[in-house]
């Protein structure tokens, strides 16, 4: 029985090169967003991971190279448009002060409305669906502002769900949450992508949950993509010291077979030379 040929990629960067001022960030990055899965972007500080995700949002336009979304160039299609396409939570987002979780979930369906044309049945659905989805249907009257990270989070996403685009691009949603938090987190953004046909690009920094849990890793270093395939190809000990300077050892998870990475730790001495060497 043949397989069910994968889908085309409906967002691509093509040679990009973007940067801040007059600092270059990306340097000729060739990118496309596999569709149906969770795609992580790995890589150290300074790497150009969100920069790339930026450029790929339309919130940065790059000196060079071009970006499309669908076949064509995203800087020449209407906001709104795109909007309804392509949904971004950036990192560390921020709400109005005094805003419920409700109000703040509805945001989401701001490029669906306008003074010509209003559905407040689908656009009541489409909150409740998200909220419900995000688990947060029990906050929903509650301030934003008075609920824990975890929770915040969830929220936001939820308000990306209620954008109702097939491409979600998030910047770090796990950053200073509990580890518990980020692993629901990254189980409800997997079943997006498995169970409903989501296409997602992640920046993570926690390289175990990034093999885990993506469908696809992308590893950049200094404004480059240096690796790119399944966490099984590129998750490697040789990609590690490559890409992060980080010397580990790989194995694999008895349980899920996904490779795990092992720091080498660094002794100068053993304990049995150090009690040696305190001896009168």
């Amino acid at each position: 029985m043949s397989s069910t040929p994968a889908k085309p990629p409906r967002l691509t960067g093509e040679a990009l090169r973007a940067g801040y001022e007059s600092r270059r960030v990306l340097d000729g990055v060739d990118l496309a967003v596999a569709e149906g899965k969770l795609t992580v972007l790995l890589g150290p500080n300074g790497s150009g991971k969100s920069t790339l995700l930026k450029t790929l949002a339309r919130t940065l336009t790059p000196s060079a190279g071009r970006v499309c979304l669908d076949g064509q160039d995203i800087h020449r299609r209407p906001t709104r448009e795109v909007a309804q396409r392509l949904g971004i939570l950036p990192q560390g987002p921020a709400a109005p002060e005094g805003l419920t979780v409700k109000q703040l979930v509805g945001m989401g369906r701001f490029p669906h409305q306008g003074w010509w044309r209003q559905d407040a049945e689908r656009d009541a659905r489409a909150i409740r669906e998200a909220l419900a989805y995000a688990d947060v249907t029990d906050f929903a009257e509650r301030g934003v502002d008075a609920l824990s990270g975890g929770q915040r989070q969830r929220c936001w996403i939820a308000m990306v769900l209620a954008q109702e685009t097939e491409l979600l691009l998030l910047d770090e949603p796990t950053t200073f949450l509990d580890l518990k938090v980020q692993v629901d987190l990254l189980d409800l953004l997997a079943r997006l992508a498995h169970e409903h046909g989501r296409t997602l690009l992640v920046v993570l920094h926690d390289l175990n949950l990034a093999a885990a849990y993506a469908d696809q890793l992308v590893m950049m270093r200094d404004g480059r993509i240096l690796e790119r395939g399944t966490p099984g190809e590129i998750f490697t000990a040789a990609n590690l010291k490559r890409v992060f300077d980080l010397d580990a050892n790989v194995i694999r998870d008895p349980h899920s077979g996904q490779p795990v990475c092992v720091p080498r730790l660094a002794r100068s001495e053993a304990p049995s030379q150090m009690l040696a060497g305190q001896a009168p």
